[in-house]
This record gives structure tokens, sequence and C-alpha cells, in this order.
């Protein structure tokens, strides 16, 4: 795939992805384009089909994965998550650099492919923090609440090991975590500016 670079944001939910990620595409407007998963759980409420994640049957999910058409996929919660090789191309094809929001697991099918994207993490400052976002969400049940904060120990623990991510950004604080991330991200943003100039 040719272009600029992807990048890989990762990280545990509740971690400010989603915040900085949307800020990034505010502020930037027209360089970044968002790879939209596909998934088989049901809308939140505010969530829109092919703007927030594809929604789809488990079956049809399914049958994508076991055709290749996927660059990573991961089981969550009973639910399907994936990122499809389209979306990340319906991306590139429009010139900008293509943001892909991933767990652990599909970071570390990523490296298997020859798609070469810059490795960022976001993590929270303390499971303690992450624990009292999530539970401000009010989105979730203790049992999938329970999930989450066992899934993040994980992701915390196994993004720190050498040679997983290019960035690890500690979000304590967000202006400081945003301001990294547009250090991390310059260069790549600087060339499509170019380019459009």
């Amino acid at each position: 795939m040719s272009g600029p670079r992807p990048v890989v944001l990762s990280g545990p939910s509740g971690a400010g992805k989603s915040t900085l990620m949307k800020r990034l595409m505010k502020d930037h407007e027209g360089v970044f384009g968002f790879s939209v998963s596909h998934t088989t759980r049901n809308p939140r409420p505010g969530e829109e089909d092919g703007k927030d994640y594809h929604f789809t049957m488990r079956e049809a999910m399914q049958e994508g994965i076991d055709n290749g058409d996927f660059i990573e996929n991961t089981e969550f919660s009973g639910n399907m998550y994936g990122t499809s090789k389209a979306a990340i191309e319906d991306v590139l094809a429009m010139n900008k650099i293509c943001i892909l929001d991933v767990e652990l697991q599909g970071v570390k099918r990523i490296k298997e492919t020859d798609l070469n994207p810059i490795y960022i993490s976001i993590q929270p400052p303390s499971m303690e923090i992450l624990e009292s976002r999530l539970r401000d969400r009010q989105t979730e049940t203790e049992e999938s609440l329970q999930k989450r904060l066992e899934a993040a120990r994980i992701d915390m623990e196994l993004s720190n090991e050498p040679g997983v991510f290019d960035v690890i950004i500690i979000n304590d604080d967000l202006e400081k975590a945003y301001e990294e991330l547009k250090d991390i991200l310059n260069d790549e943003i600087q060339k499509i500016q170019e380019a459009k100039s």
C-alpha cells in the first residue's frame, strides 16, 4: 500500500484514544482519515454505522475474515472487531494519513503485514484513574467493566515490552498528551500539507 504512513493507535478503553483522535482530525481537517472498523456489537447511543463502526452480523464478518479481507481482527466481550483492507485503502486513496484504532492483538497481527505504520500506545496514568473514567461513562455493566479493567491491566503490561510500540503516551493531562501526539506525527502531517499545496 502506497501513500502516507498509517498510524496505529492502541491502548485500553478509557485511555483517551478516541478523544485525542477526534481532536487531531478536527485540527488537521483533510490530513487524517479514520479507518472505520467492523464490529458485531450493537451501536451505543449516538454511534453511526459507517462513521463510528461498520456494524455487521457475525456470519458476514467471519466470512470476510476467512476470505482474507481483514488486516486484523479480534474478539472482545463476546463481540468481534476488525479492520478491513478496504477501509484502509479507502483512506489512503484520498491521500490521507490513515488512523487505525486497534487492540494489542491487532497490533501484533499488523506487524506481520507490509503496512509499516507508526505504532503509538495511549495509556492511562494508573488503573485507578482508568477505572474512574470508565465508571464515569456509565456505559458498562459491572461485569463488562471488570472485563475491560482486566484487559487494560494486560494491555498496560504488554505495551511496555520493547519493540511493540514506537511511542507510549501517558494520558494524565489531555493537552500534554495531545501535544506529544502531534509532535510524533508532525513529519507525516507536513508531507500531506506540502502535497496538497
